[in-house]
């Protein structure tokens, strides 16, 4: 074989090496559609709810729902209505608490992580969340993003003076939410901690509803086996 032919295959099978391992890296930071139906692994949600300034609901419930999300997410724009259906139906139940995972495969998603932050500082965190999920496709491969967040923040009622002044002050809450999740496994977005078991991608109404009976349904028989027995009273 002729030494331009052994470069020739050289070179040929690093290439493939090379598309391999960097189809193994993009998979890790991917939108994932799917989720598998099964609690991936259980962890102590204790840390996952610390701290968290993005909730709905009561701290107490019986079902504690931790998202893991990233804003140009098209999988994550899927599962917002299935969560606000979710909580609509079990508003008692559920505590719900939003995380930053702005993934490096969407150009404007940190920005838009940050108008968000914005926003929140004017107590309006989920109306822009909804906001850009709502426009994701006009915004998701814009060369100049913040001018649509911008108009969004004027949708909504923000001073415009103080969203601008303010959307590139929002990076460390950001990055302690994507470390938070480093820390927890997330690799792809939507993911899911529900009661401390983690489901990555679009979880559907069905599954919740079962998760958060079988977890009423705990409840319940443990408050059961806790009361004490009462004496009959005697005439």
């Amino acid at each position: 074989m002729s030494s331009e032919h052994k470069f020739l295959l050289g070179f040929a099978a690093v290439t493939v090496v090379i598309i391999l391992i960097g189809a193994f890296f993009l998979g890790k930071q991917s939108d994932s559609q799917q989720t598998s139906g099964q609690a991936q692994q259980t962890v102590d949600q204790s840390e996952l709810i610390s701290n968290a300034p993005h909730t709905v609901g009561d701290p107490g419930a019986a079902v504690v729902v931790v998202e893991f999300a990233d804003l140009q997410c098209p999988a994550c724009r899927s599962a917002d209505p299935i969560v606000h259906q979710l909580l609509e139906n079990y508003g008692e139940d559920v505590y719900y608490v939003f995380r930053h995972y702005p993934l490096s495969i969407h150009k404007n998603a940190k920005k838009a992580a940050q108008a968000a932050e914005a926003a929140a500082s004017q107590g309006k965190f989920f109306e822009m969340v909804e906001k850009l999920y709502a426009s994701q496709s006009d915004w998701q491969d814009s060369g100049n993003a913040q001018e649509h967040f911008e108009t969004y923040a004027a949708e909504i009622g923000l001073n415009i003076d103080q969203f601008k002044s303010e959307i590139n002050q929002f990076n460390d809450p950001i990055e302690s939410d994507f470390a938070l999740g480093n820390r927890f496994g997330v690799q792809s977005t939507p993911t899911f901690f529900i009661n401390g078991e983690r489901y990555s991608g679009v979880v559907q109404l069905a599954q919740f509803e079962q998760i958060i009976n079988s977890s009423k349904e705990k409840t319940n028989g443990a408050n059961t086996s806790e009361s004490p027995d009462q004496q009959p009273v005697e005439d």
